[in-house]
């Protein structure tokens, strides 16, 4: 074969896959929900034996039930952000983001869902980033529920989402870690570091508040 006979595959296998994806997009949206729910779980038991095969399959569904409405296809894409290989927790945190902008109440219930059952997956450290990318007025708390997990790495990624968003009302949630001896790695600019967890807390407030605080300035001086 030519190499004009390899491109002509890759446009007809484009469109193949484009009629496949519409076709099944069309089918009804409750037994289409429970099917894609269950290929993820088949996905993802796939990954110990195939691991390409698992994020390829995890990857392409991240898609497509981020296209499918319904608080099933929200768990299912925060199942996907669970998994243990980080090319799929990006796919299905790039699907959470673009689903919670259309239908952010489906999102947060499944983050309330998974908060609930005290899960301690990859999701727990991925998910608060995910909720600070959309910036709802109830992201601190729902973001600073994630500052109870045993999981001092965990609790840590939510701090630092809390700093992301730059909410000072975030300050009361993270008060009561100043004083967490809890180890965790940081990564600094020459090389990961240990710190303690409430150590990061401090760092975190005194960023809140010093934005706080320069907000106030331009302020005055806007007023002046």
């Amino acid at each position: 074969m030519t190499a004009a006979d390899h491109l002509k595959d890759i446009f007809d296998a484009d469109r193949a896959l484009r009629r496949a994806e519409k076709a099944l997009l069309d089918e009804p949206q409750q037994a289409l929900a429970e099917l894609l729910w269950a290929a993820v779980s088949e996905a993802k038991q796939l990954a110990e034996q195939d691991h390409q095969e698992a994020t390829m399959r995890l990857q392409r569904l991240a898609d497509l039930c981020a296209q499918v409405p319904g608080p099933r296809m929200a768990d299912a894409l925060i199942e996907i952000l669970d998994a243990e290989i980080p090319t799929v927790r990006v796919a299905a945190a790039e699907a959470l983001v673009d689903v919670a902008f259309d239908r952010y109440a489906e999102v947060a219930r499944a983050v309330e869902r998974i908060l609930e059952r005290e899960h301690t997956g990859p999701a727990m450290g991925e998910l608060p980033w995910v909720i600070a990318e959309i910036a709802e007025p109830s992201a601190v708390p729902l973001i600073a529920r994630f500052l109870k997990q045993k999981d001092a790495a965990m609790v840590a990624s939510a701090a630092e989402a809390l700093a992301a968003l730059g909410d000072v009302d975030a300050v009361e949630y993270l008060e009561p870690l100043r004083e967490d001896k809890r180890p965790v790695e940081l990564d600094e600019y020459e090389g990961e570091v240990t710190a303690t967890l409430g150590e990061l807390i401090t760092e975190v407030i005194s960023a809140l508040l010093g934005d706080e605080e320069e907000d106030e300035e331009d302020d005055d001086l806007n007023t002046n």
